[in-house]
């Protein structure tokens, strides 16, 4: 039944698609295939010619945007070589590597810039003729202008270029010589260089000179960290060397009472334990200095011969001999050995160190650099303040002995007095 039902529904497939076919080929079903073909084929053109049109608009932006920046950097190039006929150059600003000065710079460089451009850079008289012609009066004027304006901007360049820290009063100087030179060389038609435009380059070399201030002190405390560092090294080195010494002496004592002991030596166990116990002492004392970085010596010492009778250098060290570190401060690098005044031990030495440089921080000596430890003060002075942060104080020497310092004036009398 299934065969046969399969059958008709198959004829009637046939039939069906006999009639479809019939009225395609009544319709020109032909021609709508051709047609539908021809279709696709005008719109993949015309995709095509779009995708071309968005290249060319591309291309068309690139070439506009490449003209804008080469009519920018001919003006540019045009600026620049304007303002170098007045000697203003783009040289490198010292300045120009400091984040923090950078944009400052820009600006006072901008405004400069713009006063050459805008001929407000120097001022003259405004009414000077030259052999009865204005015309010859202004060129004359024009002409002196820009010869001042270059003598004056090269003197401003060298000065910022070659300009090194601590020296900014001097080349400030030789700006305002250079200002006054233009001022007489241009007496006749009242040639000067404006006020604004001379703040504005004064201005330029601050920042300069700040840059390079900056830079020396970090290199300074680079230093002084790098030296501090050393110090606390050649500290520990020590503590480690005398621990080692007093364990190898105190097992030689431990030694030593056993077999004194073994041959019922009584007395001369105990003298040898007395010493053993000083060993211990000696022991407990290096492993509380190592463990407590803010245990060690407050010393104050000064050098009459290098550096006067009113100056002392107050420090720290936490070296096991304090004498170590005085001895190399006085290197060869003084012509005098230092005198000590004071070696004061304290549990906290960093804390009396501070509050005595606190004490004296009016007198200070390096006003840039806080760990050159100099003051302008007595030994006398120092003693005063110092008893009264810490009055454990014992010793003090108030008056400094300065011994090859006095023979060496006495030496230079006596070879006066032979002459």
């Amino acid at each position: 039944m299934f065969g046969s039902k399969a059958r008709k529904e198959n004829e009637q497939l046939k039939q069906q698609l006999s009639e479809l076919q019939q009225i395609m080929m009544s319709i020109g079903a032909a021609d709508v295939v051709q047609v539908d073909r021809r279709r696709r084929e005008l719109e993949l053109e015309l995709s095509q010619l779009t995708e071309h049109q968005q290249k060319l608009k591309a291309e068309l932006a690139s070439m506009a945007q490449q003209l804008d920046q080469t009519r920018s950097e001919e003006i540019s190039v045009r600026d620049s070589v304007t303002l170098q006929e007045f000697g203003l150059y783009n040289f490198e600003n010292p300045a120009e590597d400091s984040i923090e000065l950078q944009a400052q710079l820009e600006y006072v460089r901008g405004q400069i810039k713009l006063a050459v451009k805008n001929k407000n850079a120097t001022q003259h008289t405004q009414n000077f003729t030259f052999n009865n012609s204005e015309a010859k009066g202004r060129s004359f004027v024009n002409k002196m202008s820009k010869m001042a304006l270059r003598s004056y901007n090269a003197e401003v360049e060298n000065a910022i270029t070659r300009m090194k820290a601590g020296n900014l009063s001097a080349a400030v100087k030789r700006i305002e010589r250079a200002r006054d030179q233009v001022a007489k060389m241009g007496d006749m038609i009242d040639l000067t260089i404006n006020p604004h435009y001379h703040t504005l380059r004064l201005a330029e070399l601050g920042l300069s000179a700040k840059h390079l201030q900056a830079k020396a002190a970090a290199k300074e405390a680079e230093r002084e960290a790098r030296a501090q560092l050393r110090e606390e090294k050649k500290a520990q080195a020590e503590m480690e060397a005398e621990r080692k010494r007093l364990e190898k002496e105190r097992v030689h004592y431990e030694n030593s009472i056993a077999k004194l002991k073994e041959q019922n030596r009584v007395d001369e166990a105990e003298a040898l334990e007395n010493q053993l116990h000083e060993i211990n002492r000696g022991l407990e004392d290096v492993d509380y200095r190592a463990a407590n970085v803010r245990a060690g010596y407050v010393y104050v010492i000064s050098n009459i011969g290098s550096f006067g009778e009113r100056m002392v250098k107050i420090g720290l060290t936490r070296r096991l001999d304090p004498m170590e570190r005085v001895k190399e401060l006085g290197d060869a690098s003084v012509p005098f050995n230092f005198d000590v005044h004071v070696l004061h031990f304290s549990k906290d030495a960093v804390s009396v160190e501070a509050e005595l440089h606190r004490k004296f921080d009016d007198v200070k000596v390096n006003l840039v650099n806080s760990r050159r430890e100099f003051f302008y003060a007595t030994p006398a002075e120092v003693k005063s303040a110092l008893l009264e942060i810490d009055g454990s104080v014992l010793e003090y020497e108030e008056e400094a002995e300065a011994d090859q310092f006095r023979q060496s004036a006495s030496l230079r009398q006596q070879r006066v007095s032979k002459q």
